[in-house]
């Protein structure tokens, strides 16, 4: 692999020292440099056309990129993107950046990304708990990790929040939202089945109290195709003696109250238990 080509494949950006440790040598950098083939951001860090900005970010800070703002890159699940950059950095600050400290497995070299686990072990002492909750399942769903695992490198009571937050994960839900919804149920004190499927009917999202169906709506449902699967699914759900609510991402996350309200009345008088 020539050098361009690797840089391409660190991120586009990267410092010298990485392309060094890689066995490139000085000379075929300021060669690549003094033929426009790649550019200095400054002394030590150098990048081709069109980096993306977190990246360069995280490489002019010395650091990794990490929590919330590496999921994209691992390809996790997130309710939100980050209002600003988490680097995880062995030492020194990056103006306006949450700054991490301390990692257990190596970064995702040569690309300044930190590794799974030390996203993961951050988001789950940094974020709000459904938001590294919804990361931690998407990792759970994908095979990559384990609650145990992540258990296990959260020792002692520093750390009894961030494991409180994986008791929120089961790996059930097919979607972030799901997550959301799930956890909004639960919080109620509703008897939540997750993914079940009824005879006659098929899967379904949720089933509340046993007869009450909860469908969260995605992007697909709006497809024709979708409408009428939808249609008759709810259809067969009446007349086999459910209740269904169908709800989407902007009901669950920006009005959850309402939703509630609306659970509860369909429940409200029916709940035997």
């Amino acid at each position: 692999m020539d050098l361009t080509s690797y840089l391409k494949y660190a991120g586009s950006v990267a410092r010298t020292g990485t392309l060094l440790q890689a066995g490139f040598s000085e000379r075929s950098i300021r060669n690549a440099v003094a033929a426009g083939e790649m550019q200095r951001l400054r002394h030590g860090v150098v990048a081709l056309a069109g980096p993306e900005p977190d990246l360069v970010a995280a490489v002019l800070a010395n650091g990794s990129l990490c929590c919330a703002s590496a999921a994209p890159h691992h390809r996790l699940w997130q309710l939100h993107a980050p209002e600003r950059l988490h680097l995880l950095c062995r030492h020194g600050v990056a103006a306006g950046a949450v700054i991490h400290r301390g990692s257990v497995v190596p970064p995702e070299f040569p690309r300044p990304v930190a590794g799974l686990t030390d996203t993961l072990l951050h988001a789950l002492r940094c974020l709000p708990p459904v938001d590294a909750a919804v990361m931690v399942e998407s990792a759970l769903l994908q095979g990559r990790t384990t609650l145990d695992y992540l258990r296990h490198r959260l020792p002692g009571n520093r750390n009894g929040a961030a494991r409180a937050v994986l008791e929120l994960v089961d790996g059930t839900a097919d979607s972030p939202i799901e997550v959301v919804a799930r956890l909004l149920f639960r919080s109620q004190g509703i008897y939540t089945q997750t993914q079940v499927n009824l005879p006659g009917i098929g899967f379904v999202d949720f089933l509340l109290e046993g007869f009450l169906i909860v469908e969260i709506d995605g992007s697909t449902h709006l497809e024709p195709a979708q409408v009428k699967r939808d249609r008759g699914r709810n259809n067969a759900s009446t007349l086999t003696g459910y209740a269904v609510l169908r709800y989407g991402y902007h009901d669950i996350v920006y009005n959850p109250q309402k939703v509630v309200d609306e659970v509860w009345q369909v429940l409200r008088g029916r709940v035997i238990r």
